[in-house]
């Protein structure tokens, strides 16, 4: 017979991080529930979309070995009742777990642990080691510029390129891109793959308040993220990622620089005018001078700004969909940006200026729209 004591907050705790990777609506019933497998006094619990599968090792109290699989949601949704405390677990004889408390008893049926898809071995893998706090930035300055296009899966993923000079995350949606690397931390031979979001968003998570080493695994059709406690496994998206290099324009010999915050603040008071179908806004800069200025036409609404500016280059004026240009404002955190242009019709080029580490640089690429004058 399986029992176990375990503190009620640890748990909670464990299960919502492991919550995260199960689908609202699952093919296949098993998988809305956690695998627990115990083996004495260390309780390993896996929840799995099929695509990817994750895992926490706890530490508890028993002396018993077996595998249960409980259903998630009735779990996770007694466990948040609870105040602190410790609670028993039981696997009885009747396909119930029963759940001691100080206050009551709770019965839950489970299914067999057997019946749990298992996670992939990953097979001959290459083994790359990020701190946390690097993998959480580089998903977190390059996720928001994925794509969402079904027809191009490579697009809807991040980019990992891994080589003895550095690290490289690369997401694009083909209106704008986002290029993070790092040269301060390296892999000990190249290898590239593309993460999908779901995955990532979930490490993100967890790895913002951690400051463990993570280590990558990985070989052609999946990847291993190992930390802590945890263990995330995921299938990789098939296919070749476009050659990002070719985009970003070599030769820009018009550099703007000005305040973050006053640029961003001002592009989203001026989208507000903005055609809501377009977002465009115009750029027109001559000599230190930045005009901001949108218009819509059907209703007769315009704004115009003006900012004072550090320039170098001939006077341009450039149209750029707002939306994106406030995701990528936003997501900077300098005081100062730089925005490299060539010409209305090539990409700009925003960097931050200040407020990044030893060996990090970030790459942002924004298409421009067509002005309609």
């Amino acid at each position: 017979m399986m029992n176990f004591i375990v503190s009620s907050s640890y748990l909670l705790k464990q299960l919502q991080v492991l919550g995260s990777v199960i689908n609202s609506n699952n093919t296949l019933p098993i998988l809305d529930n956690f695998l627990f497998e115990l083996d004495n006094n260390q309780l390993h619990v896996s929840a799995s979309d099929l695509e990817t599968t994750m895992s926490a090792s706890l530490e508890i109290e028993s002396n018993s070995t077996g595998s249960v699989a409980i259903p998630a949601k009735l779990l996770l949704d007694i466990l948040k009742t609870f105040p602190e405390q410790p609670l028993t677990f039981t696997v009885e004889e009747n396909n119930t777990v029963e759940i001691s408390s100080n206050s009551g008893k709770y019965a839950i049926a489970y299914a067999a642990g057997e019946e749990f898809p298992k996670a992939v071995a990953l097979e001959d893998p290459s083994t790359t080691i990020i701190p946390a706090e690097v993998l959480a930035t580089a998903i977190g300055k390059t996720i928001f510029a994925t794509g969402n296009d079904d027809l191009r899966p490579v697009m809807s993923g991040v980019f990992f390129q891994f080589s003895t000079e550095g690290l490289i995350f690369v997401a694009t949606d083909a209106h704008k891109l986002v290029k993070y690397a790092r040269t301060d931390v390296k892999a000990s031979q190249s290898a590239e793959f593309i993460m999908p979001k779901k995955p990532l968003n979930i490490l993100k998570g967890i790895l913002a308040t951690s400051d463990a080493e993570v280590k990558v695994e990985y070989n052609d059709s999946n990847a291993t993220y190992s930390f802590e406690n945890y263990v995330l496994t995921c299938r990789l998206i098939d296919g070749k990622y476009p050659n990002y290099e070719a985009v970003i324009p070599k030769e820009n010999p018009n550099k703007l620089i000005l305040s973050r915050v006053t640029f961003l603040n001002s592009v989203r008071r001026v989208a507000i005018f903005a055609n809501k179908t377009t977002h465009q806004i115009r750029l027109k800069i001559a000599g230190t001078e930045l005009n901001i200025s949108a218009e819509d036409i059907d209703y007769s609404n315009k704004a115009d700004e003006r900012l004072t500016c550090d320039y170098h280059g001939d006077d341009l004026q450039i149209g750029f969909n707002s939306r994106f240009l406030t995701e990528m404002l936003n997501n900077l955190t300098s005081d100062e940006i730089q925005l490299e242009m060539s010409l209305p019709n090539r990409a700009g080029i925003l960097t931050p200026i200040d407020g990044l580490d030893e060996g990090e640089t970030v790459t942002m690429l924004v298409m421009p729209v067509m002005l309609n004058n």
